[in-house]
């Protein structure tokens, strides 16, 4: 499996949120955080494990900092953050 970082932007291959495009806020083990700003939001990250989920090659370099260094990130940053890669995707 290819390596997963933070501030990735991933795809759910699996359960009820598949096909939704999430952003990985913390890896651990076989599990990652994920966070979307809208159904789910820093506060409450969405354990998945990683066979789950399908990795982009988009990384946000600008959250991954944050995420590193442990600084204040908006939900509404990851939400728009996701709306323009669907925008570039499509």
């Amino acid at each position: 499996m290819e390596k997963l970082k933070l501030g990735q932007i991933v795809k759910s291959k699996a359960g009820r949120d598949k096909d939704r495009l999430f952003v990985i806020f913390e890896v651990k083990d076989e599990y990652v955080y994920l966070v979307d700003g809208d159904l789910r939001k820093l506060e409450n990250p969405k354990k998945k494990k990683m066979k789950h989920i399908q990795g982009t090659n988009y990384i946000v370099n600008d959250l991954q900092e944050k995420i590193i260094n442990d600084q204040k990130i908006l939900n509404s940053e990851i939400r728009n953050t996701i709306q323009l890669f669907q925008k570039e995707d499509n």
